[in-house]
Parts: C-alpha cells; structure tokens; sequence
C-alpha cells in the first residue's frame, strides 16, 4: 500500500513539473514575442533571399538566444518565437529550427508538445494555414499538406526536402515524432 502511495506522489509531481514546465516555456515564449522588434520596412522590389536563398537566415538575438523569426498556426491561436538552431534547454524556451530555411523551401522546426507549444499540432487539417516570418518581415504562407508519425531515429525522413516546412513534436511517453508537413501556400 505505502509503495502505492509513493509510485502515486511521485506521478503526480511528475505531472506537476510537466505542468509547471508548459506553463513557464508559454510565458518565455510571450516574453521573447514582445522583445522582438518590429520588423524593418523593406523597399519595394525583390528580397534578398528571392536573388540569394542559400544565404543565412538574419537572427535577433533576445537574453543571449539568437532567433530567426515568428511561427503562427492561425488554427491553434499560436504565435511562437523560433530559436535559430535547436537544442534541448532550447526547446524549453521556444520552437527550434531543426534543420534547413524558409529561403529554401526545406524548413524543420522542433518543439515540445507542452499545450503553449506544439502540444496540439496534431488537430491540424489539411489546408489550414501555417505562417513563418523572418527577422526581417518576410512573410512565408503555408498549407498543411498532412500529418505523420514517425519513428524517432527516422532524421533523414523528417528531414525530407520533399516539404516546404515541418513541424513535429514528440508524442506522449516520447516513442514517436508527430510531424506536420507542408507545402508553400500558392496565391
């Protein structure tokens, strides 16, 4: 019975640190949204990225951490700062780039499935919208094409060239990756 008793507490204060955990990395993601400057007005013409997309993405850098734009899922009522480049006290904080850029159509963006983060992206429907804006402004529209389960150590699939942007999250208990994919948005 006490041995019960104890595996209980010590689910719940799992839990609770879970819980604590979401509700801090939501409030650091608000933070680093209202540190985010505004994005300069470009001149009219073609961007930089359009004449050169192998360039780096421009990073701000807010509290030492070097971010390369804003993600937003409409749908989910999100609006997320993204890190430049992913590591796990990272995603304690904010959606991480994975892999690959906006400029080149290949992006991978990580996050924890804490609810304040990617916790809900597996609701997501095909065609619902999915917008990435740089440092600079630039605004990349998305459409959620479909959503996969992969296998964790499966990098080169959930790194697949084949998708304009990715977003995945781990499931619950960690044994698979919920992935969104998709595909430019076509005006």
């Amino acid at each position: 019975m006490t041995g019960g008793l104890l595996l209980l507490a010590a689910a719940l204060f799992l839990v609770g640190c879970n819980l604590w955990d979401d509700w801090r990395a939501g409030n650091l993601s608000e933070e680093i949204l209202a540190g985010m400057p505004d994005a300069p007005q470009t001149e009219e013409g073609i961007p930089d990225y359009v004449l050169n997309p192998g360039m780096q993405m421009p990073v701000v850098t807010i509290d030492g951490d070097d971010y390369i734009g804003t993600l937003e899922i409409p749908a989910l009522n999100l609006t997320l700062p993204v890190m430049s480049e992913w590591s796990y006290p990272g995603l304690k904080t904010a959606p991480c780039r994975y892999a690959g850029s906006a400029y080149r159509n290949n992006l991978v963006i990580a996050a924890h499935n804490y609810r304040s983060h990617f916790g809900g992206i597996g609701s997501l429907k095909a065609g619902e919208r999915v917008v990435f804006t740089d440092t600079e402004g630039n605004r990349f529209l998305y459409d959620v094409a479909e959503v996969q389960i992969l296998d964790p150590g499966d990098v080169a699939e959930m790194t697949s060239e084949e998708w304009d942007l990715t977003l995945f999250t781990c499931t619950p208990g960690g044994r698979t990756r919920l992935t969104v994919r998709c595909s430019e948005h076509i005006l």
